[in-house]
């Protein structure tokens, strides 16, 4: 099997089966991460990534991994997503705001069991890089220096964000759950918990991926690449 280097290499040469291989091979870790950042949007914030990358690819100089640097992408586009939903001409506060905060309607998320529940809302109110330092960790398995590189910022603070983010996440999960067996219960096993949760997401972008493909395949996410 060919690596994402090698497919990038045939991709920029001209191969335009190698890009579809390459975004194919990625889709479900991306749609996940949209998902429950964005709920019926993810479609699109999907498809301004692929096509982002696209139109960068010739820029991508091999410094992170393609993943990382797909991931970098789908951020910027994830936040330029809620700038033109709220028509922010200047940078949202990451450091503050939350996904909740920005769209505070109902997760179109179905969680499995009550603790993934807890926990998928608790981390929509989680400041936004926070959640996303912590899905990165949790669900991607991305090291400090690949969560720095996705995030913009020095690598030697990753491990004091996500010890601040599960700080916040107890305190979060501790002000919207009545039950405290529930609370014990998921802070008890986080990483299990976190893990189920981000399988339940990923099943729901298979789920997905094979619903656009049979629609219509030129207009299936790694149609971006096909296109170019």
């Amino acid at each position: 099997m060919s690596d994402d280097f090698e497919l990038l290499d045939a991709w920029r040469g001209g191969d335009l089966q190698a890009g579809s291989k390459l975004f194919d091979r990625h889709f479900e870790s991306i749609h996940r991460f949209l998902r429950n950042k964005v709920g019926d949007d993810t479609d699109e914030v999907m498809q301004r990534t692929l096509l982002a990358c696209v139109e960068t690819r010739d820029r991508f100089r091999g410094a992170s991994t393609f993943r990382t640097y797909l991931f970098g992408v789908a951020r910027l586009e994830l936040l330029a997503h809620y700038r033109r939903r709220r028509k922010l001409n200047n940078e949202l506060d990451i450091e503050s705001k939350s996904f909740f905060d920005l769209d505070p309607s109902p997760s179109t998320v179905v969680a499995k069991h009550n603790e993934q529940k807890l926990l998928h809302e608790a981390l929509r109110r989680l400041p936004i890089d926070l959640q996303i330092a912590l899905e990165l960790h949790y669900w991607e398995n991305m090291s400090a220096t690949e969560v720095a590189t996705v995030l913009e910022i020095p690598s030697g603070t990753v491990k004091s964000r996500l010890r601040r983010a599960k700080e916040m996440l107890r305190e979060i999960m501790e002000s919207i759950t009545l039950s405290k067996t529930q609370l014990e219960s998921t802070m008890g096993d986080l990483d299990g918990w976190a893990k189920q949760l981000g399988e339940t997401l990923r099943e729901g972008a298979a789920v997905s991926r094979m619903t656009a493909k049979d629609d219509n395949d030129d207009e299936s996410p790694s149609g971006a690449a096909a296109a170019t």
